[in-house]
């Protein structure tokens, strides 16, 4: 790997270790095997490299979600399952994972609370979000990320990320709290069922 790449995982591996907010400069060179200058040539601050490391480390806890889900797709167990079964086998999966990679997500959690005084941070986020929402769509409706539409997106995406930043405050707070996929589909299936019909639209 050249710099850059020694530098990335250098990242990486400190988010794990120490979370977003104890990382310093030193410890991501020590961690690389790089030098201080190499880091502002190849990414123009430490705080760029760390919300790069951030969301590549994201994007891993993505995969490894992915490639559960496809593992148990080729088993035949729930290769034809319905939207409420993909639902409740991908977030088990997904919380099964959470504790794997709780330190990044620790580390996710530090760096939310300081987009408040942080723009840079926060328009990062912010350009992340779409492709977010889009990703967990495809994760969890078990479809290519080019056959989710705006609309899911904004609708069933948003929903599924605002779930996730729920787990990460309660897995951060009390794990033993969290709830299971199994509450999750119980908690929606009980609100729906105790939901009005929708009203029908006007004639004409």
């Amino acid at each position: 790997m050249g710099h850059r790449e020694d530098l990335l995982a250098g990242a990486k591996r400190c988010l794990q270790e120490k979370g977003w907010s104890r990382t310093t400069a030193r410890d991501i060179v020590a961690a690389s095997g790089a030098n201080l200058a190499s880091i502002g040539y190849h990414y123009g601050s430490k705080d760029a490299l760390m919300r790069e490391a951030l969301f590549a480390t994201m994007s891993d806890w993505a995969d490894d979600v992915q490639r559960s889900l496809e593992a148990e797709a080729t088993t035949g167990e729930g290769s034809d399952a319905g939207l409420r079964d993909r639902f409740e086998t991908g977030w088990t999966r997904v919380l099964e994972l959470f504790d794997k990679h709780q330190a990044v997500w620790r580390s996710q959690l530090e760096a939310t609370l300081q987009v408040r005084h942080d723009p840079e941070l926060r328009e990062a986020f912010g350009r992340v979000q779409p492709a977010g929402r889009q990703g967990l769509v495809a994760l969890l409706h078990g479809i290519d990320e080019g056959e989710v539409d705006e609309e899911t997106s904004r609708v069933m995406g948003a929903f599924y990320m605002t779930l996730v930043s729920g787990m990460v405050v309660q897995m951060a707070i009390d794990p033993d709290l969290t709830p299971s996929a199994q509450d999750l589909v119980e908690a929606m299936r009980r609100i729906v069922g105790d939901a009005p019909a929708a009203p029908a639209p006007p004639a004409g």
